[in-house]
């Protein structure tokens, strides 16, 4: 009788913890969520180990306010990382509610792909919730094996072309600059009636392809940036995006497809009205296609 008993009481107490188990997991995270992580992320090669004002690399990975959501989404994207689960600390009420707004929020998704190298950046990122709360990314990244191995092959070989180490480093991006500008065509027709023959939107439409959409000429530049060891990131409006780099303790824009203009007669012009200006020198001579926000690009 006594065995039986025994054996009864086990399989109550399995049957109370089976339907129990969402609270029991629950209240686990909550006495010991800050020590355990659900998943570890994976640093590549193109991780990015500095920081910015709107976004940081961060360690803790158990939020508790809507900030420390931003920066675990940018510490992931910035890891390039492909999928990462992480978890709410109970403590923060409305974290669930949170995330959820940041997932649908496609501007402020975009903002963050800005501040990562442009290897890193997605296509797209998928936010999924599960019955306990355990909340995880995952992205499609814009550039895959091939496109990166084509790529860093070709900016390779323009660097051993061009680049001077008896010139200053602003003269080197300068050349750079026009060797983009010069091999490249802006890609009128995606622009103007949305037909896609190149990948015009990021770096292999400008580096392999020669042809370029803001997006492309960008990408292109942040990576010779990149190779420069020069901190940079990319600053978007709703209708433009153009780089920022960060020189002599200043920060500057430089905007590749401003300095590209189509001409009337399709003659190929060469300008630098957009290289290595300030903000307030960009915005004395245009203010609609740049009229960034200062709150989130303010380095």
């Amino acid at each position: 009788m006594k065995k039986i008993f025994t054996l009864s009481v086990l399989i109550l107490l399995a049957f109370i913890v089976y339907q129990k188990r969402d609270n029991i997991y629950k209240t686990y995270v909550h006495l010991f969520g800050d020590k355990n992580v659900l998943t570890s992320l994976e640093k590549n090669k193109y991780y990015r180990d500095y920081d910015f004002k709107y976004v940081q690399n961060t360690d803790k990975l158990i939020p508790e306010n809507k900030q420390d959501i931003l920066n675990i989404y940018y510490t992931f994207v910035n890891s390039g990382d492909i999928s990462f689960t992480f978890h709410c600390n109970d403590k923060y009420i409305n974290c669930i509610n949170d995330v959820e707004s940041l997932a649908n929020d496609q501007n402020t998704i975009s903002n963050i792909n800005n501040f990562v190298h442009p290897y890193n950046s997605f296509e797209s990122i998928e936010t999924t919730i599960d019955s306990r709360d355990n909340i995880t990314l995952k992205i499609n990244k814009v550039y895959d094996d091939e496109m990166i191995l084509l790529i860093n092959y070709k900016i390779d070989e323009i660097y051993k072309e061009i680049y001077d180490e008896s010139l200053s480093v602003k003269d080197n991006i300068k050349k750079f600059h026009d060797y983009i500008i010069n091999k490249t065509h802006y890609d009128k027709e995606r622009a103007d009636s949305k037909i896609v023959k190149y990948k015009s939107d990021n770096a292999y439409g400008v580096i392999i392809e020669g042809i370029g959409l803001c997006g492309g000429y960008t990408d292109a530049m942040s990576l010779f940036l990149e190779k420069l060891n020069i901190k940079n990131y990319k600053v978007s409006t709703i209708n433009h995006t153009w780089n920022r780099a960060y020189i002599d303790n200043n920060w500057y824009h430089i905007d590749l497809t401003w300095d590209d203009p189509i001409s009337e007669d399709g003659t190929d012009i060469l300008d630098d009205k957009y290289f290595m200006i300030t903000t307030n020198e960009l915005l004395s001579m245009e203010k609609n296609e740049h009229n960034f926000d200062l709150n989130i690009y303010d380095n």
